[in-house]
């Protein structure tokens, strides 16, 4: 998969992913994520978390993660951004629990 995407159009595919987990959208979660990237990639990006099916999301993150080369301060800091997107409205729910422990592998693991 050839994806032309840019690190900050990735961070904001992935914290559209971690809001969208749930089926829920939130709008402390869109909130937070709107400080991270601007309103274009917030807008571009959330299309597209929102057409594609969860299997194709996770693939594209996957592709990106393993077609690109991230520093251990770069996988963290996303691992922290996925969090506070969880915690922005005040709870974690278990499908919440759930693809924050798929997106860690997925950064973690592959990186």
């Amino acid at each position: 998969m050839n994806l032309d995407w840019t690190k900050k159009d990735f961070e904001a595919y992935v914290l559209l992913y971690a809001t969208h987990c749930n089926h829920v959208e939130d709008i402390a979660e869109q909130d937070y994520i709107r400080t991270k990237v601007d309103e274009v990639t917030f807008h571009r990006m959330h299309t597209e978390v929102v057409v594609d099916s969860d299997e194709e999301n996770l693939d594209k993150i996957q592709s990106f993660v393993s077609d690109n080369e991230f520093t251990q301060i770069e996988k963290e800091e996303l691992l922290k951004n996925i969090k506070q997107v969880f915690f922005a409205d005040g709870t974690v729910d278990e499908h919440e629990k759930k693809g924050f422990s798929i997106l860690k592998k997925i950064i973690i693991f592959l990186l």
